[in-house]
């Protein structure tokens, strides 16, 4: 079997509370008794010492171990009654017979004459029961917050796990499209294959170097999607128009990796290449004073549907969205021939 072990860790926080315990009794005997400073802090060190070991086996062993078996009634009433009666003496009489032990010792200055067995029993007892509502006061609360800060960062553990799956289905999603707009200029033989792989493998390199971190610069961002509607331009004639204008109050702010490429993506992959007439892209990038606001407009082919079904790349984003900021904004117009996706962020609600 294995033996107990005690957490030191545990027993330290025991020793502070013990140590405020004391200072608080301290207070009390000197005000008794005003001449007598150095008696009672040796006093109240020694009995202190007491009711911390005791303390500590009754609350981090004896009531685990009943509440353990309270499943077993009737165990429990036979392990319980027993072990409180122990404690009971363990405060009263122990005590007593402690407070005996430290004036055999000379570490322990009686105070007080007691009249009978009786009556030093019942001073110590107030000492010790004083003690149980103190320790037990103070560590109720010091577990409330533990567990508090303890569920607060699985949460947050989650939170960050979900959004790393995220970004790992953002990547092979766009990944996936990319290579099929380029097999489609390979099967056509096109002269503008080589130069689309090379600008793929651009997109790729900052994929895995620059959005490793929470966080990449708004210029960087612009960068990968100006490099990624070039890339998607090579599989069009003039008859694209492709508009990109931004407004950035400064480029060095930081924003997530690969935030808002996913409407850009979107703008193509569902717009544009199911578009029969005159195709366009129109994206808006502004932000001021941390609010950002992205607008992409594009070419769609006439729907009679008023729900607009999101794709996994718009449900991938917004789930990342909730994740990420507590101000935001994701809206999403379908009209006669025309798509609008708008995206506003508070960009410092970050959470």
């Amino acid at each position: 079997m294995m033996k107990p072990t005690i957490d030191r860790d545990r027993f330290k926080f025991y020793l502070w509370v013990g140590f405020a315990y004391s200072v608080l009794w301290f207070s009390s005997t000197l005000s008794k008794y005003p001449d007598s400073f150095t008696a009672a802090v040796f006093n109240n060190i020694w009995r202190v010492i007491y009711v911390i070991a005791l303390n500590f086996i009754f609350f981090e062993y004896t009531l685990p171990f009943i509440r353990l078996k309270r499943r077993f009634i009737f165990y429990n009433i036979a392990a319980a009654v027993p072990l409180v009666f122990l404690h009971i003496m363990l405060y009263s009489y122990g005590l007593y017979l402690w407070r005996f032990i430290g004036i055999g010792l000379h570490i322990y200055t009686p105070l007080l004459t007691f009249t009978s067995t009786s009556h030093g029993v019942t001073e110590q007892m107030a000492y010790s029961v004083g003690s149980i509502v103190f320790f037990g006061i103070v560590t109720h609360l010091y577990d409330y917050i533990k567990l508090r800060q303890v569920a607060q960062q699985l949460r947050i553990e989650k939170q960050e796990a979900e959004l790393n799956y995220l970004k790992s289905q953002t990547n092979p999603h766009f990944l996936f499209n990319t290579l099929n707009n380029i097999y489609s200029l390979a099967r056509d033989k096109s002269d503008r294959a080589p130069e689309s792989i090379l600008r793929l493998s651009k997109i790729l390199r900052f994929m895995l170097y620059e959005t490793a971190g929470a966080f990449i610069a708004i210029e960087q961002e612009i960068k990968i999607m100006s490099d990624y509607i070039a890339l998607e331009q090579l599989r069009y004639d003039d008859s694209l128009h492709v508009n990109f204008n931004h407004n950035i109050e400064d480029m060095r702010q930081a924003l997530p990796p690969l935030l808002l490429i996913p409407l850009v993506e979107n703008a193509f992959k569902h717009g544009v290449s199911e578009t029969r007439g005159q195709p366009f892209v129109d994206i808006h990038l502004s932000v001021k004073e941390r609010q950002l606001v992205f607008i992409v407009k594009n070419s769609a082919e006439p729907s009679t549907e008023r729900v607009v079904k999101e794709n996994i790349g718009l449900s991938n984003l917004r789930r990342q969205l909730e994740l990420l900021f507590t101000d935001y904004n994701l809206s999403l117009q379908q009209r006669e021939s025309a798509f609008t996706a708008t995206l506003k962020i508070n960009l410092a609600s970050h959470v």
